[in-house]
């Protein structure tokens, strides 16, 4: 006999929140093996300890923001609506069916108000990663970088036009040296000793988010966005590194500097790196050499010259004597070092003039073709080579599983296509705890399988 249900949900029964969550549920994974217990010593000196209102627990606060990243919620007002609600989230939390939810302005206000800076979210990724290798998941011998950018919560249409100048490269320091060097091995007079000014250039700077950078990128959508630089292991792909900067700062800027900061901050003995096109630069790759670091670095497809006019690779090098050689067989002997860095080589105008693949050759008007050569481009062939390697193509192979990887996941999964907020030190802090949150993930994965593995 058919007949209509009665209502039931307002029956009483007894049942405790542990029996309503799943036993293969994420959070119970998470739950036995990550110790957030760390969180409430790292931030107890930000509250004061006999005045005022008790707080929100920092450890129940940080944990509900995991929640948030670990599930795509990229509100915080929907983030508090669906703890109210999910039975799995308030046992993560350690709260009761009955007891009352915190209002998404504590998160917010905390914020605004005692984590001025990134410094806290900084030392919990820091934390996480330190967990993940006692559980032996990391072992810093070979690591993955890139970048992707993160759409600004900024209206594109609203901006001055501004001349800012160009991100000052970490090698710089390095670079003058090696300039100072080669021209003395050459002969020439040192140039004049100041300071290393960057390059000023006119762009758009955003009234909404001026923090954010304007991305005018090949292949890439124009606008303002952020660039989360992120570092993974290549062990099991947990995140090492995570570091924000306006779009409009080149990857291979800050590469060298965050490098080092993982090698003391987790002491890795780093051997070698995987690292797309975008930074196969000579001073990445002299950089890397120095550290005794093999780079394994996509390859850059160098601007063609206009039609009918050879390549720059028609002309061949010749270390011993320090010349290059053209198709012709002229020499062009070495002219000076500039301070950018490059040696100019030049050739004789009067040969020129006589050879005949002048016209496909320089359209100069003196008849005299210039070849410039890196003061480290020895350094860049070596790392060039590298890639050609069977070593190198296995390392640069295992960049999609790993670092695209993750940048894949964390857009697709945990809703890192948008800067949920505004500034720079804001939108680090979303970088890095959205990077902690899929290493609390993965080592949660890992362990469990590993454990199931075991048993089995």
């Amino acid at each position: 006999m058919l007949k209509r249900p009665g209502a039931q949900q307002t029956e009483l029964e007894i049942v405790t929140i542990d029996k309503l969550v799943p036993e293969d549920h994420l959070l119970r994974k998470i739950d036995a093996v990550i110790d957030f217990s760390f969180i409430h010593e790292r931030v107890a000196g930000l509250y004061c300890p006999d005045n005022g209102r008790p707080p929100l627990d920092p450890t129940l606060m940080f944990k509900a923001l995991f929640l948030g990243y670990l599930f795509g919620i990229r509100s915080e007002r929907q983030l508090v609506r669906e703890i109210q609600v999910n039975v799995a989230y308030r046992w993560f939390l350690r709260l009761k069916l009955t007891d009352a939810v915190f209002d998404a302005s504590t998160l917010s206000q905390n914020r605004r108000r005692r984590f001025q800076d990134a410094s806290v979210a900084q030392d919990i990724f820091d934390a996480i990663v330190e967990q993940a290798i006692r559980h032996e998941l990391v072992d810093g011998t070979v690591l993955y970088t890139d970048s992707t950018h993160l759409k600004a919560n900024a209206n594109k249409g609203r901006y001055d036009e501004a001349m800012i100048a160009k991100s000052r490269g970490d090698y710089w320091d390095a670079l003058d040296a090696a300039i100072s060097e080669d021209r003395a091995e050459h002969g020439k007079r040192p140039l004049r000793a100041k300071e290393r000014e960057p390059e000023v250039k006119q762009t758009k700077v955003s009234r909404t988010d001026p923090d954010s950078g304007y991305m005018v990128r090949d292949g890439k959508p124009k606008g303002f966005f952020y660039l989360d630089h992120r570092t993974v292991d290549g062990k099991h792909a947990i995140i090492t590194d995570s570091f924000a900067t306006p779009a409009n700062i080149h990857d291979s800027i800050v590469y060298l500097s965050r490098l080092d900061r993982q090698r003391d901050r987790f002491d890795f003995g780093v051997q070698a790196v995987g690292l797309d096109a975008g930074y196969a630069t000579a001073g990445i790759a002299k950089g890397l050499e120095d550290r005794g670091v093999l780079g394994v670095t996509g390859y850059r497809n160098p601007t063609p010259p206009k039609p009918g006019m050879m390549r720059r690779r028609a002309f061949t090098y010749d270390a011993d004597k320090d010349v290059y050689r053209c198709p012709g067989g002229q020499e062009l002997a070495y002219a000076t070092t500039e301070r950018a860095g490059n040696r100019i080589y030049k050739s004789d105008p009067e040969l020129c003039e006589l050879c005949p693949l002048l016209a496909s050759c320089t359209t100069a008007a003196n008849h005299q073709r210039v070849i410039t050569r890196h003061v480290w481009q020895d350094a860049r062939d070596r790392a060039d080579a590298h890639r050609l390697t069977a070593w190198g193509r296995a390392v640069y192979k295992r960049r999609k599983e790993t670092v695209e990887r993750s940048f894949a996941d964390a857009k697709q999964l945990h809703g890192h296509r948008y800067a949920r907020f505004r500034g720079i030190v804001r939108v680090t802090c979303q970088c890095l705890l959205a990077a902690a949150a899929q290493n609390i993930k993965k080592i949660a994965m890992v362990l469990t399988q590993k454990r199931e593995w075991a048993v089995g």
